[in-house]
């Protein structure tokens, strides 16, 4: 059992980093998060909502039938959920979603942001009944905050230890029923107890160019740009099979567009942008590109911890972990190995080289 002192209801609930919205409100409030929110393409419902369409399928059935309920109830009884894979993916946009779908609240927050059990007690106790508690990262929830929530999510009940020592206390406090959606790029870092509590679990996948194009075409209409057909394939190819990718190039083409003196973003802005950008024909920016040539330049290939590979570029084993060698290896790139990682063929082929070229 989880426990803490009973003082954090005044100033937990100042300082915790969270936002409380409410259904339909929620799209326009989320846009004041800035960049991390991508302001007006955000879909604000499953209609506006393209590709991870088994995903969507699903996620109906369940708020359906929890809608179908809470006739019954008085309140929506959806199970917790648990969304993870790469970043980028749209999994906090399906929690908002999911909150404009059942016309309830959502409050957010993240992992890193949570430093003690208080805090979620603050969260969990501030919720109202029904509303929806969103907490992205949840990996690296601190573990007395993850043993609070393993009474909650099952019970709905709080356990508080008021006092210290021989004069300790333990009380139970009933929580209003709320539903818990946790993201993640890092599922096996979650603690099995806290795993095993959300009643559906999903990976959101890469998606497939069509899609891509789709979603660039709509954000195109949205932001007031005029784009081609192939412009909107060459960004949907190179954005790594990611949403937040192909928007944020997308805007960048914007920029290049303005200064090539263009009307609209056609394919030769694109080529021209996109080249500017070093990005290459799988979607590959520079930082990839260092991370394939330091395994093969600097370390023969591999195998090489990710830890030395971190230190050579001066860059962050997290970041490395959940930003770029995802992609990677869904290309064949790497294989993530208990030695360490190693290169592939196919990442010799992408630069042109054998194995006989590494220097080692």
């Amino acid at each position: 059992m989880s426990s803490f002192k009973k003082d954090f209801t005044d100033e937990d609930d100042k300082n915790i980093d969270n936002k409380e919205l409410h259904g339909s409100e929620a799209e326009g409030l989320l846009k004041e998060e800035g960049n991390e929110f991508d302001n007006p393409v955000r879909p604000a419902s499953f209609d506006e909502y393209i590709g991870q369409t088994k995903l969507k399928k699903n996620l109906l059935i369940f708020i359906n039938a929890s809608k179908k309920r809470s006739a019954i109830l008085g309140h929506h009884d959806l199970d917790h959920l648990l969304f993870f894979g790469p970043p980028g993916l749209g999994k906090t946009t399906l929690a908002s979603i999911i909150s404009h779908e059942l016309g309830v609240n959502i409050k957010i927050t993240s992992g890193p942001s949570i430093e003690k059990a208080g805090d979620i007690a603050a969260l969990l106790s501030s919720a109202g009944n029904g509303d929806i508690i969103f907490i992205d990262e949840i990996h690296r929830l601190p573990k007395p905050a993850a043993e609070m929530l393993y009474p909650a999510m099952e019970d709905f009940k709080l356990d508080i230890i008021i006092g210290e020592g021989a004069t300790a206390k333990s009380i139970r406090i009933s929580l209003p029923r709320f539903t818990l959606i946790g993201a993640t790029t890092r599922a096996g870092l979650i603690p099995s107890p806290l795993r095993d509590r959300f009643g559906f679990s999903s990976r959101l996948e890469y998606y497939e160019p069509d899609d891509l194009v789709r979603i660039v075409i709509r954000s195109a209409s949205l932001y007031g740009i005029k784009i081609d057909d192939k412009a909107a394939f060459e960004i949907a190819r190179r954005s790594r099979g990611t949403p937040r990718i192909a928007n944020r190039l997308l805007r960048r083409l914007r920029d290049y567009m303005v200064h090539l003196k263009k009307d609209a973003v056609d394919i030769a802005v694109a080529k021209f942008g996109i080249e500017s950008l070093g990005i290459d024909e799988l979607g590959l920016d520079a930082n990839d590109k260092l991370f394939l040539r330091m395994i093969i330049d600097k370390f023969g290939g591999g195998p090489v911890g990710i830890e030395t590979i971190a230190q050579a570029m001066n860059d962050e084993k997290d970041t490395l972990e959940d930003v770029v060698e995802p992609y990677l290896v869904s290309c064949g790139f790497i294989l993530r190995t208990k030695k360490g990682r190693i290169a592939t063929e196919l990442a010799y082929k992408h630069f042109g080289l054998t194995k006989e070229d590494s220097l080692f």
